[in-house]
């Protein structure tokens, strides 16, 4: 299994709209790419190790796939779609990682 993390960057100017990300825009990927998407978590950034510092992300939503052509297969049709819709919820864009999911 796999597990795509997209992770928005925070500064002190980052806009971040988490009711439409977890509401709309989340609701809208899961349909889009259908069964292939095995699940989604969503971490939202409170604190950094440092006291008083931001969170180094504002948000991290981690996509689970069994595969990376699962996901490539899912996802690439609708790629266009989901990076026109990032403008209504915020105004940085997402950094990707894939990952191998192991769990202990």
């Amino acid at each position: 299994m796999i597990k795509v993390s997209v992770m928005y960057p925070n500064s002190d100017n980052v806009k971040f709209d988490t009711d439409y990300y977890k509401n709309k825009h989340l609701p809208m990927v899961s349909q889009l790419v259908g069964d292939a998407l095995k699940g989604i978590e969503l971490d939202l950034g409170v604190a950094s190790r440092v006291p008083g510092e931001l969170a180094p992300y504002v948000a991290i939503a981690h996509l689970k796939f069994d595969s990376i052509e699962s996901f490539k297969t899912s996802f690439r049709p609708h790629a266009q779609t989901f990076a026109d819709d990032v403008k209504n919820y915020s105004n940085v864009q997402g950094e990707l990682q894939i990952s191998e999911l192991i769990i202990l």
